[in-house]
C-alpha cells in the first residue's frame, strides 16, 4: 500500500486516512447502505437488490465544462474545433487540480485499478481515485477488472482520474471558463480531473476520449460502436449514438455479446474497451429488454430512476431524468464472449433515429456512401442523453461519436475505412426511429432487418432507390412488415418530399465542412443530392 500512497502522494493528494484498493462488490454494497452518507452519496436497495443513486443536477454530461491542456503535446495533435475540446492552459490545470487534491485529503479513499481495454498490447492501465462508494462501484462495473495477479504486476498506471464531485471552481469567470463545474485532461501528465458533477459517465467517456487520441494514432479503429459475434465467428459492429439502440440491438439472443458501447479495431480484430454495460432504463420492460430487466440485480448500479416505496422501480417515470441509466459488469449477460474480444468485422451497421421520419428503416451503402454516412453520423438527439435537450434535433455527429473525438474526424473515417477495405467488410444504414406514421419503428423489425443483414439474404432482396436522399433499400425481406420503403407510411407522398428535401439539404450544408479536400469533394456524389 505504501507505493500507492506515494504515487498519490505526487498528484498532491495527502494524510489519506485509509484507501480501500479495488474494493469488492459486496465492501461497497454495505458502503452504499451506510446510514452516515450525506446527500448524493446515499445508495437505495430496490427489490432486485440492485443500489440506485441520485447524481445530482447533472444526469447526462456537461460537454460545455469539458477542457483539454492545449501543450507541446497536444498542440499539433487534438482536433481543435472550439466546441468538442476546448483549450485551456496548464495554469488554471493546476489550480484546478489542487482543488481536487486539497478535497481527496485527509479522506479515505476508493482507489479503483482498471483496464481500458481488452488486448494487451493496446489496453490502457486506468486509475480512478474517488470518496465516493457508489462512483468506485460505478468505474469497478464500467472498466475491465483485473485479475489477483495482474493486480499484483499492475506497476504505475497509464492514466489517473481523480474524481472531486463535491468541489467546484471559485473562479471560473475570471479563467474564461464555461462555469464552476469542470472536467478536464492533461495528457502530458496524463490525468482527468472532475469537479462539480457526479454523473458517473464523465469517467467512463472521458477514458473514451482518451483511446480515441491515442488508438487512431497507431493506425487502429476507435469506435462508439457496440459489437456482437456468431457462432461461426462472424462479427458485426452497430455505430449509433445515444438512443439508438446500440446496447439492444448488440444484446441479441441468437449472438454472443462482444461490447455494448465502445470498441477498438487492430491486426488481431475488435475488442471492447470496457468490462461492463450502461444501458438506458427509461419505459423498460422484461418483454422489451429481457436481458437488461435481468441484469438489474446485487451489485448493478441504477442511476436517476425512481422507486416506490415498496422498493420496486417505476420506469416509466421520468421525473428526474429521461436518461435514467443502469450499469452492470458485462458477464451479467448471459451471451457473451470472454475476454471481450472477436475476430475482424464483416457487416457495420450505423444505426440512426430519425424523427423525422424520412430516412428508410434500412439502406445497403457502397463503399464511397459507407464513408459519407460515417462522416455525416446522422441521428435525432433525444431528450436526456444532453443537459438541456428536451425536443427531438436533427443531429450530425462524425463517427457517430462527436463528443469523444480527440482526433480531427477524418482519422476515425480513415482508420476504419482500411479495416474495412482489408477484411471485406460492408455498411448499413439503418433506421431506429420513426415513420410517417408518427409511431417508432418496432423493435421486431428492426431485429428482423439486422438478421437480414448479418444472413446475407438483404443482398439478394428486391431493391428500389429513393429520391433525394440517394439511398439504396431493400423493398421486400424476410420477416419484415410493409415498412420498407417510408413514402408508403405518408398518406400523402408530397409530405414526405417536403420533409426529405429539407432533411437532404441539412445533410449536403453539414458536409461542406469537409470539401476542403479532394477526399472530400469526391465524396459529395455519395450524399443526398437536390
Amino acid at each position: 500500500m505504501g507505493h500507492l500512497i506515494k504515487s498519490l502522494e505526487k498528484h498532491g493528494i495527502k494524510g489519506i486516512k485509509e484507501i480501500i484498493h479495488n474494493p469488492t462488490y459486496e465492501q461497497l454494497f454495505q458502503a452504499e447502505i451506510d446510514p452516515m452518507n450525506q446527500g448524493f452519496e446515499k445508495g437505495e436497495v430496490t427489490s432486485t437488490g440492485a443500489i440506485s443513486v441520485k447524481t445530482g443536477v447533472f444526469t447526462g454530461r456537461s460537454p460545455k465544462d469539458r477542457y483539454i491542456v492545449k501543450d507541446e503535446i497536444t498542440e499539433d495533435t487534438i482536433w481543435w474545433d472550439g466546441n468538442i475540446n476546448r483549450p485551456t492552459t496548464n495554469e488554471i490545470y493546476k489550480g484546478l487540480k489542487k482543488i481536487v487534491s486539497d478535497q481527496l485529503s485527509n479522506k479515505k479513499l476508493y482507489v479503483v485499478d482498471t483496464f481500458c481495454g481488452t488486448n494487451n498490447d493496446t489496453r490502457m492501465k486506468v486509475r480512478f481515485v474517488m470518496e465516493v462508494a457508489w462512483q468506485a462501484h460505478f468505474v469497478t462495473n464500467m472498466f475491465i477488472r483485473p485479475s489477483l495477479y495482474e493486480l499484483e504486476n499492475y506497476g504505475e498506471p497509464d492514466f489517473i482520474v481523480m474524481n472531486g464531485s463535491k468541489v467546484t471552481n471559485p473562479h471560473w469567470k475570471e479563467q474564461g471558463l464555461n462555469s464552476e463545474n469542470f472536467v478536464m485532461f492533461n495528457l502530458t501528465e496524463k490525468v482527468q480531473i472532475i469537479g462539480g458533477t457526479w454523473y458517473g459517465g464523465e469517467m467512463k467517456k472521458g477514458m473514451f476520449s482518451m483511446m480515441n487520441y491515442y488508438l487512431p494514432l497507431r493506425g487502429m479503429a476507435s469506435m462508439h460502436c457496440s459489437a456482437n459475434v456468431g457462432e461461426d465467428g462472424d462479427v458485426a459492429v452497430y455505430f449509433g449514438l445515444s438512443g439508438t439502440g446500440k446496447t439492444t440491438l448488440s444484446a441479441d439472443p441468437k449472438r454472443y455479446l462482444i461490447g455494448d458501447d465502445e470498441h477498438g479495431w487492430d491486426d488481431n480484430g475488435v475488442f471492447n474497451y470496457e468490462g461492463g454495460c450502461y444501458a438506458k432504463v427509461i419505459d423498460l420492460t422484461e418483454e422489451k429488454e429481457p436481458d437488461i430487466w435481468r441484469a438489474i440485480r446485487r451489485d448493478a448500479l441504477l442511476e436517476n430512476v425512481v422507486v416506490k416505496p415498496d422498493g420496486s422501480v417505476d420506469y416509466t417515470d421520468k421525473s428526474i431524468t429521461e436518461n435514467t441509466r443502469v450499469s452492470y459488469p458485462i458477464y451479467f449477460i448471459n451471451k457473451i464472449v470472454l475476454p471481450s474480444k472477436a475476430g475482424h468485422a464483416k457487416k457495420i451497421i450505423y444505426l440512426s433515429a430519425d424523427a423525422f421520419g424520412v430516412l428508410p428503416p434500412v439502406s445497403i451503402l457502397d463503399e464511397e456512401q459507407a464513408q459519407y454516412h460515417f462522416l455525416c453520423g446522422y441521428t435525432s438527439k433525444l431528450a436526456g442523453t444532453e443537459r438541456g435537450i428536451t425536443e427531438p434535433q436533427p443531429s450530425f455527429s462524425p463517427a457517430f461519436g462527436e463528443a469523444f473525438l480527440s482526433l480531427h474526424p477524418t482519422m476515425y473515417s480513415k482508420t476504419l475505412v482500411s479495416k474495412m477495405k482489408k477484411h471485406g467488410a460492408k455498411a448499413y444504414l439503418v433506421n431506429t426511429g420513426w415513420n410517417g406514421t408518427g409511431k417508432r419503428i418496432s423493435l421486431k423489425d428492426t431485429r428482423a432487418i439486422i438478421d437480414a443483414i448479418i444472413d446475407g439474404s438483404i443482398e439478394n432482396a428486391p431493391q428500389d432507390k429513393i429520391p433525394y436522399l440517394n439511398l439504396v433499400f431493400p423493398t421486400q425481406l424476410e420477416q419484415v412488415s410493409d415498412i420498407l420503403d417510408p413514402r408508403t407510411s405518408y398518406s400523402n407522398v408530397s409530405d414526405w418530399e417536403v420533409k426529405a428535401k429539407d432533411l437532404a439539404s441539412k445533410y449536403i450544408k453539414n458536409f461542406e465542412q469537409y470539401t476542403d479536400t479532394e477526399d472530400g469533394k469526391k465524396l459529395v456524389s455519395a450524399g443526398p443530392q437536390l
